[in-house]
């Protein structure tokens, strides 16, 4: 089967890593790719954004599955036109992907079918929501409705940082999505990630993993796209696990196809754990970057079966099998991310790695025979271990080869692992 992978990232990258191991596959196309993904897969010129190109590709190549890595396509609607076409698509439809294009679409689902999740208020200009928080003191959750970029979210600890972050939503520092935001209360606890593949009916557990949003040691600093994962999230029991799916995640498939969108691909739950349970954070309705990094690398089941039965809406029979294995991902980033940064800067070598370690590209772009780094991530460290401690030290001792003079990172991805590994 010849696949179609959308996207440019470390999390595609990690994808097509994957999808190349399928005994299934024939060619692996990618639009637009990165110098990673061009190792793995067939690079071609299309614009994403253009949903009838995609699909003239499509018919051209008789592609028999897309796969769409970034939340962008998926809001726009090019689920719905690839399956208007009969082209098999990974990925749900618009009306579906607004669990992660409109943040107050998703709290309003959790609010109508009981779903754990922070009390919240939606605004839709800045007086009314300035007025909201008048008598409040931090922290105070402000989030920008829509598609940000990872950068939508402000953990305000105080009123005047509040207000700040509400003018600029509404200002349009993030361009349109600020049209609308929600304030909602801030949750204590520790943060997880939990993945289902789903079909329109039936969601399949497809892994765990912890984040780390903030962009400095210690979780401190603003919130980023990501910094750094492991997988499994070592904090989230089985108990847990079974929770979240019993009061999150299946009243979720229910109220969307009951909303006339069932959902199809991948469900993400970002988490966090209470004293008084779990609660839904947001979602997203794709793989999450980097957490996708590292739930590749312990991915033993052949993938491409499994997004393709999804795109068909039958699960029936998938039960992906996992590698005992941890997983650490640690995220290189450009000097002054999530803020503004120096764009093209070379990056003069990347080590060898083996069998239990890989470098995922993630801001990359090659001019003749220069690597640069193009992103604000941009190489993803990955590594496993028989312990997250293990792949923690084998990804940074990998790390330590990449010559990189404008990159940074955090040193202490899987802390909170560790630490119980420790007792």
């Amino acid at each position: 089967m010849d696949v179609l992978l959308i996207g440019s990232g470390g999390r595609e990258h990690a994808l097509a890593w994957k999808l190349t191991q399928s005994p299934e596959l024939g060619t692996l196309y990618a639009a637009p790719g990165n110098p990673g993904i061009d190792e793995c897969a067939s690079l071609v010129d299309l614009d994403i954004a253009d949903q009838d190109a995609v699909v003239a590709f499509c018919k051209d190549k008789a592609i028999g599955l897309v796969v769409v890595g970034p939340e962008a396509p998926l809001v726009a609607g090019l689920a719905d036109r690839l399956e208007a076409e009969a082209i098999a698509v990974f990925g749900p439809s618009a009306s579906a992907a607004r669990l992660e294009g409109s943040k107050g679409f998703t709290k309003d689902l959790c609010s109508l079918h009981d779903i754990p999740t922070a009390r919240y208020k939606r605004f839709n200009n800045a007086p009314d929501a300035r007025a909201a928080i008048e008598d409040r003191a931090g922290p105070i959750v402000v989030k920008a409705d829509g598609l940000a970029a990872g950068k939508g979210v402000t953990i305000a600890e105080s009123r005047a940082e509040a207000v700040a972050a509400i003018d600029a939503c509404f200002e349009g520092e993030f361009g349109g999505v600020g049209a609308e935001l929600v304030i909602e209360e801030y949750l204590e606890g520790e943060e997880a990630s939990l993945f289902c593949i789903c079909d329109g009916t039936r969601a399949v557990l497809f892994g765990t993993a912890q984040d780390h949003k903030r962009v400095f040691d210690g979780d401190r600093g603003p919130n980023t796209g990501g910094m750094g994962a492991y997988s499994p999230a070592i904090g989230m029991s089985e108990a847990q696990v079974d929770r979240v799916m019993r009061e999150i995640v299946e009243p979720t498939m229910r109220g969307m196809a009951e909303a006339g969108a069932p959902f199809k691909g991948v469900l993400y739950a970002g988490l966090m754990l209470t004293d008084t349970g779990p609660k839904l954070i947001e979602y997203n309705v794709r793989f999450g970057d980097p957490e996708c990094q590292v739930l590749m690398m312990r991915l033993k089941s052949d993938l491409l079966p499994v997004l393709l039965a999804a795109a068909k809406g039958d699960l029936s029979g998938v039960d992906p099998e996992w590698s005992n294995d941890r997983v650490v991902t640690i995220v290189m980033a450009s000097n002054g991310y999530p803020g503004s940064y120096e764009k093209g800067t070379p990056i003069a070598a990347l080590p060898l790695t083996g069998d239990d370690a890989f470098i995922f590209h993630a801001g990359t772009a090659r001019e003749g025979d220069t690597l640069k780094a193009t992103g604000g991530r941009v190489l993803n460290v990955t590594a496993t271990g028989v312990s997250v401690y293990e792949a923690a030290r084998k990804a940074y001792d990998v790390l330590a080869g990449v010559e990189w003079p404008n990159g940074f990172w955090r040193s202490d991805i899987g802390h909170r692992a560790i630490m119980r590994e420790e007792g």
